[in-house]
């Protein structure tokens, strides 16, 4: 007999819990309280947040599955960060209209018996 793990999505993303959703994955949130202040550089930032929150979640989960994902957007090689209110956001969506910029994801999902992660 096949027993399956648990699955449980360490992020508050509506957009990663409709996509769970949608590939009929059974799962369950724990959102981590990770620190997310962090300086370095936009594609090294969501690694390492990735990393933060999926080990957070491990700890309280050491036998399930954990899927933990950062997602951030990047003008002129600077990570722009949760905007602190409306006016705030305004202003982000002014400074990105009309201008190239990335949105990254790292995206970490450990394997704990293993003692490794994947981290992406």
């Amino acid at each position: 007999m096949v027993t399956q793990r648990r699955v449980i999505l360490a992020s508050a993303s509506p957009r990663r819990r409709e996509l769970l959703a949608r590939m009929g994955v059974p799962f369950e949130v724990s959102v981590s309280d990770v620190d997310e202040n962090v300086t370095a550089a936009p594609s090294d930032m969501v690694r390492l947040l990735c990393v933060r929150k999926a080990d957070a979640v491990c700890a309280r989960f050491d036998d399930a599955v954990v899927i933990a994902a950062d997602t951030l957007v990047s003008l002129d090689g600077r990570a722009l960060g949760k905007p602190a209110d409306a006016e705030d956001a305004r202003r982000m969506l002014a400074a990105l209209s009309g201008r190239t910029h990335q949105v990254m994801t790292g995206l970490c999902i450990p394997y704990t018996r293993a003692g490794r992660r994947d981290v992406r």
